[in-house]
């Protein structure tokens, strides 16, 4: 396909494409010296930040906000500013960033940097999923080390007058660091509670100065758009969902994987390149976004193309691109029952309807799956649901109500069955 593996893994299938070396052959750090070499000022940081608007880039954590936009909200103040790399990947069913943590860290350094100077940051720090201690970290680091041995990162860099200073931070491992303001939190050494907005980051992030929080896959993503322009960028995707995106597909597919492609491909086509369903089974339904998304029935999901737009009419979302293929057979009332579980054990206790509501989502999908539901549980499982959603400080109660809400809409004949059958699953 035109335009597969064309930003975040243009570079992944050299050998040691990790190493600076190869990545500079491949032109990497490019940019980033002309922007040095040129006359760093507004002007300059403005042109940066309109190639960025006019492309179309779009947040690829899960909310799909602007990057641009995101970018132009940063203060004109002399404070100190900061850009922060959001590589908490701990979204179920997500696996994309850590691949450019271990194939292509310099375009994510890169990124940063050029970011940063885009924006009047000076610092940078890239929070890694704590997970990833013995996977990604030594790699990522190692690239750190490697920027700064080349003098691209530092004070006065290659004689520029420009300075970004850029650290890997090692997160304690909680899926709510991957909300911006909760990992804000865990930077500054606290519990990774998310904070009320407003204010927000831009005004008042770490250590209450102006901060930019991105996404890893958003910033990677950057050297190739400088280079390429935005004009380049806007011609893959759709009018809309500009560019390519890396979707992780798993689940019940003969090859699973993450697919560098054009927003926009029709949802077959994926299916396909992951080399369709295994075992000959029929598909039965899809988590599109990660498993924090509405799932899609099979004859809703196969008219999809996988774009914020296209799957936002559909009833669900893009997310972070993480696509669980599920085939027939799959007892749904199982799989919400572990999902809710996830969350139940999840949540960081901050807000009452989260801390209470997902323990009340979990132990009426027990009470269900252990024989002992009513068919009342079901009216009181999307109640607590739609009392969740929307009452809390941050998304995570709206990424626990929602599997919830779909699954019974979509799949409530399987929890009727397993009521009146006493834990028995249709699907069994």
């Amino acid at each position: 396909m035109r335009h597969e593996n064309s930003i975040c893994f243009s570079n992944i299938h050299q050998p040691e494409s990790w190493k600076i070396e190869n990545y500079i052959s491949s032109g990497g750090y490019l940019q980033w010296k002309k922007i040095l070499q040129g006359q760093p000022g507004d002007k300059a940081r403005e042109t940066i930040i309109e190639i960025v608007k006019t492309s179309g880039l779009r947040g690829r954590g899960g909310a799909g906000f602007p990057t641009g936009l995101k970018w132009s909200f940063m203060p004109t103040t002399e404070k100190q500013k900061y850009l922060v790399c959001n590589s908490d990947e701990s979204e179920p069913g997500t696996c994309h960033d850590r691949e450019i943590l271990k194939l292509n860290p310099h375009a994510l350094i890169e990124g940063m940097a050029i970011a940063g100077f885009a924006m009047g940051a000076t610092v940078g720090y890239n929070y890694v999923r704590g997970e990833f201690i013995k996977d990604c970290y030594p790699i990522i680091e190692l690239a750190l080390q490697e920027a700064y041995s080349y003098e691209l990162l530092g004070k006065n860099i290659l004689g520029s007058g420009v300075n970004f200073d850029l650290y890997n931070f090692l997160g304690a491992g909680a899926y709510i660091c991957g909300e911006e303001t909760g990992l804000l939190e865990s930077l500054e050494g606290k519990q990774g509670k998310p904070r009320f907005k407003p204010p927000f980051p831009a005004n008042f992030g770490i250590y209450g100065m102006p901060t930019t929080v991105n996404n890893t896959q958003t910033l990677a993503s950057v050297p190739k758009i400088i280079e390429q322009g935005s004009a380049w960028h806007k011609d893959m995707g759709t009018d809309k969902s500009p560019g390519t995106n890396i979707f992780s597909v798993t689940g019940h597919i003969k090859k699973p994987g993450n697919y560098e492609l054009p927003l926009g491909i029709p949802f077959a086509d994926l299916l396909e390149r992951a080399g369709g369903m295994m075992d000959g089974k029929n598909l039965k339904a899809v988590i599109p976004g990660g498993l924090s998304t509405k799932v899609l029935p099979e004859n809703i999901i196969t008219d999809c193309t996988m774009d914020y737009e296209s799957l936002a009419s559909a009833g669900s979302a893009l997310g972070t691109g993480a696509v669980i293929v599920i085939a027939e057979g799959t007892c749904m009332v199982e799989l919400l029952k572990r999902t809710s579980r996830f969350y139940y054990v999840e949540n960081c206790g901050q807000c009452t309807p989260c801390r209470e509501g997902t323990g009340w989502l979990y132990r009426l999908l027990q009470k269900i799956t252990r024989g002992n539901g009513k068919e009342s549980d079901l009216a009181l499982l999307v109640d607590v649901a739609n009392r969740i959603e929307g009452n809390t400080i941050c998304a995570f109660g709206d990424a626990a109500a929602w599997p919830v809400q779909s699954f019974i809409e979509h799949y409530y004949s399987e929890f009727e069955y397993m009521i009146n059958n006493h834990g028995k699953s249709i699907a069994a």
